[in-house]
């Protein structure tokens, strides 16, 4: 069998090289835009264009001083920057809300790395119960949650919380970078990732697949009616489902039926045993446990798991405040927000007369 190769002997007939991929020049504006706004966001005073300049660099972007003071002219224009004259210029409101945007997209994926890098962070030893564990942080009017006390509580004591342990942050506190404003308080919580940082610290590794609402029955895990995959969101699935009042926790505590946030997890299936070992040691301390591990090669609760591997099940941290919305105040949450000591969380027994203190110290 003879085989007929083409040949190019004619230069028609020559393949032409491929074209050089050159960003285009309004996506190249368009980037170098964001990174001026990004360095202003990261700063809370006045920055000048050599300043700008400075900190591009560091970060390995090249652009000139005039090149920078033509762009902030422009976003000055737009009101993305405000000037404050030789001093420099500092980023609106109208800006930091562009650059969100903007951001999104390359935000997909986030939060997967988010799990991750809090996962490493966290120093928390289980054997000496010290070090630091992941935290969510609410931020509530205090009047607020002395309406919806009760309910909060039974939450945690229902088990649909990680663990009974949290901590109340004072107006002026902050964590990571959000300050708590005036006449509200910080509500934390154990952020369920602290399990994947325990049993990596055991050598588990875990793999996070994703968020979702988990369906109980007579106090019972029933099935997933809607998951939010990790690796596809920049915004943790709990926060969604919380802000879209899509959670039933009020059924959940009163008759057992009802939707709750939990997530899904891998982990080899030889780290079974002691999992469920790392599990109760965190129950005994308050920290929360696994809600379910499922069984070699089999699905959990209907969802499959890849071969060699078990499905876990924990309830997400943000699960107690999701309640207020739910019957009706506004709440601002942000999980996997940041790590704090273990010695620093209090259990839910003290709550209530904390709360108590503080709303009488503070009307």
């Amino acid at each position: 069998m003879t085989v007929y190769s083409p040949t190019y002997n004619t230069p028609e007939h020559r393949p032409s090289s491929p074209p050089r991929l050159r960003p285009r020049r309004e996506d190249r504006k368009a980037r170098h835009r964001l990174e001026i706004l990004n360095v202003l966001r990261k700063t809370n005073r006045p920055l000048t264009s050599s300043q700008i300049a400075e900190q591009l660099a560091s970060a390995g972007y090249i652009l000139s001083e005039r090149s920078i003071r033509l762009y902030l002219n422009e976003l000055d224009a737009e009101g993305l920057t405000i000037s404050a004259g030789h001093r420099g210029h500092l980023i609106s409101d109208q800006g930091l809300a562009e650059l969100r945007v903007a951001q999104t997209i390359q935000r997909v994926g986030y939060l997967s790395a988010r799990i991750d890098e809090m996962t490493y962070k966290m120093t928390f030893d289980l054997e000496r119960r010290t070090g630091t564990v992941v935290v969510n942080t609410s931020i509530i009017n205090p009047h607020d949650l002395a309406q919806c006390l009760d309910s909060v509580c039974q939450v945690f004591y229902k088990g649909y919380a990680m663990g009974t342990r949290l901590a109340i942050l004072e107006p002026g506190q902050r964590m990571g970078e959000v300050e708590i404003p005036p006449g509200r308080i910080g509500f934390c919580t154990v952020c369920s990732m602290t399990v994947n940082s325990v049993f990596l610290k055991h050598g588990i590794p875990t793999t996070s697949r994703f968020g979702g609402l988990l369906e109980v029955r007579n106090g019972q895990p029933t099935r997933f009616v809607e998951i939010i995959h990790y690796d596809g969101t920049s915004i943790d699935p709990l926060e969604i489902f919380i802000r879209g009042r899509m959670t039933d926790y009020r059924g959940a505590i009163s008759t057992g039926n009802g939707l709750i946030g939990a997530s899904f997890r891998e982990i080899p299936e030889d780290a079974r045993d002691v999992a469920q070992r790392l599990s109760n040691e965190m129950a005994r301390i308050g920290l929360g446990s696994v809600l379910a591990i499922g069984l070699p090669a089999q699905p959990l609760l209907g969802i499959p798991v890849t071969p060699g591997r078990v499905g876990v099940i924990n309830v997400a941290g943000l699960n107690p405040v999701a309640i207020l919305e739910e019957i009706g105040y506004h709440v601002y949450s942000r999980a996997l927000h940041g790590l704090m000591d273990f010695n620093q969380l209090i259990t839910v027994d003290e709550l209530p007369s904390i709360l108590q203190r503080f709303l009488k110290h503070n009307g």
